[in-house]
Parts: structure tokens; C-alpha cells; sequence
């Protein structure tokens, strides 16, 4: 806001048109009754333009700010219908994927089910909120994988119906805007959350790299390409062709 103006409930009924066209100008009017601050009249905004100044915050904090906490987080969350991350105490605005990339996960959904089929895992795709609570660190990241799979579901919902549990295996399908986060901020995330394995789908070079994680660091890595059949580290008889992830 501009400027917050302190006015008693007698001015306001007295000169309500005036401070309507102060609040108008992008300011804000602070009314007090008996002494006392009661209420406030603050310009409308819409929820992208609130996430626009949660996320202005959040950069500050990157330049030594203050940081958006979690619970602020989850709060503009919860009354948004924005799909966000909360990474490292910013919020970060996810764009809607491309029909390429929706191939690509539905290619891999129908793999993994039919693997999983029987099994006492399950996999789900996004939007699905996971939040990873890093070793070593207080906050927890806030993401939303593109696929994971998950074999604790039974024990960690919360009584808000929230997953709070840690996935066996997440995977993140790349794209432009979103290489170099998926490539290493996100592979910290999930290797210091318990994640014991991450893939890496790249449609570009038609590619997948898988990631293998043994308390909190990285035991190994296998690079698929075309013509490959990609097999798992923690996932025993699963293979799947190159060529079936990424038909259309």
C-alpha cells in the first residue's frame, strides 16, 4: 500500500465517498472505534495479484529479506487456485504443461500402474502436493512431482486428507522453464527427504536419468536413451522401452 490513513468510525460515515476514492488510489483507511483499531478498507486484488506480492517478498528474502515462512505458505495456498511450490521459502507459480509433456505422463502413469498393479504401492500424478521435510533443515519444501510413487499412504494422511508421507520414487518430466530447478534444486530436495529414487525425463534429448539415493546422498546413476529399456534401482522386474515413454 502507498499510504494508511487512521480515521475515526464517525469520519468514516461522515466522508465515506472521499475515503473510498483514497482507498481507490491503492491506499488503505484504518478505522478505530472507542480508541481501538476495528477495521480496514484495502483496494481489491485478485489471487494472482496476491501471489505476485507474496512472491516479491519471497525474492527479497533471497537478497536477504525476510523469508515467507511455511505456514504463510499454506495459507495463501489453501485460498488459491494457483497450482505453486514452496522451494527454499519461495513460491514458485507452476505453468500448465504441454500436450507433449501430458503424453509423456500418461505413457508413464499406465507403466507404472500396470507394474504396481498388486503391489502395496501405488502411483499418482500431478497436481499432488508432497511435503518433503529435508534433513538438516527445519521448513519443508512444499512440491508437486510429476509423477511419484508412494508405499506408505496407509499411515501418513493427515485428518485433512494431505499426504505427508515420503515417496519411494518422484519423477519430473523437463521443460524449458523448469530444467534447471528439476536438475538440481529438486534432486537436492528429494535426495535429503528420504526419496529413494529420481527420475529425470527429458524430452528434448529423449532421454531418462535415474538417480539412486542411500542415506541422504547419491549411490548411483543410469542414463537411458533411445532404444534402452529402462530398468530401477528399488523397483525389482520393471522394465520399460524408451519408445513407449515417449510415443504420442
Amino acid at each position: 500500500m502507498d499510504t494508511t490513513k487512521v480515521i475515526t468510525a464517525t469520519e468514516l460515515k461522515t466522508n465515506l465517498g472521499k475515503y473510498l476514492d483514497f482507498v481507490s488510489e491503492n491506499n488503505e483507511v484504518v478505522i478505530t472505534k472507542n480508541g481501538n483499531k476495528f477495521a480496514r478498507i484495502t483496494p481489491y486484488i485478485s489471487e494472482f495479484e496476491r501471489y505476485l506480492t507474496v512472491k516479491e517478498k519471497s525474492l527479497d528474502y533471497l537478497y536477504g529479506g525476510k523469508k515467507v515462512s511455511y505456514e504463510e505458505f499454506m495459507q495463501i495456498y489453501e485460498r488459491s487456485e494457483l497450482r505453486m511450490e514452496f522451494i527454499n521459502g519461495e513460491i514458485v507459480l507452476l505453468d500448465s504443461p504441454s500436450p507433449y509433456h501430458q503424453d509423456i505422463s500418461g505413457n508413464l502413469h499406465i507403466q507404472l500402474r500396470f507394474y504396481l498393479k498388486g503391489k502395496p504401492c501405488k502411483v499418482f500424478y500431478a497436481p499432488f502436493d508432497v511435503h518433503f521435510r529435508k534433513q538438516g533443515f527445519d521448513t519443508p519444501d512444499v512440491m508437486q512431482p510429476d509423477l511419484i510413487i508412494v508405499c506408505d499412504l496407509d499411515t501418513t494422511v493427515n485428518n485433512k486428507g494431505r499426504y505427508m508421507g515420503t515417496p519411494l520414487v518422484c519423477i519430473e518430466i523437463l521443460s524449458p522453464s523448469t530444467s534447471s530447478k528439476d536438475m538440481v534444486v529438486k534432486l537436492n530436495t528429494y535426495m535429503l527427504s528420504g526419496v529413494k529414487e529420481f527420475w529425470v525425463v527429458d524430452p528434448d534429448k529423449q532421454t531418462v536419468l535415474v538417480y539412486h539415493f542411500i542415506n541422504f546422498g547419491v549411490d548411483g546413476y543410469q542414463l537411458f536413451r533411445s532404444g534402452d529399456i529402462l530398468v530401477s534401482y528399488e523397483l525389482e522386474g520393471l522394465e520399460i522401452p524408451l519408445e513407449d515413454i515417449y510415443a504420442k
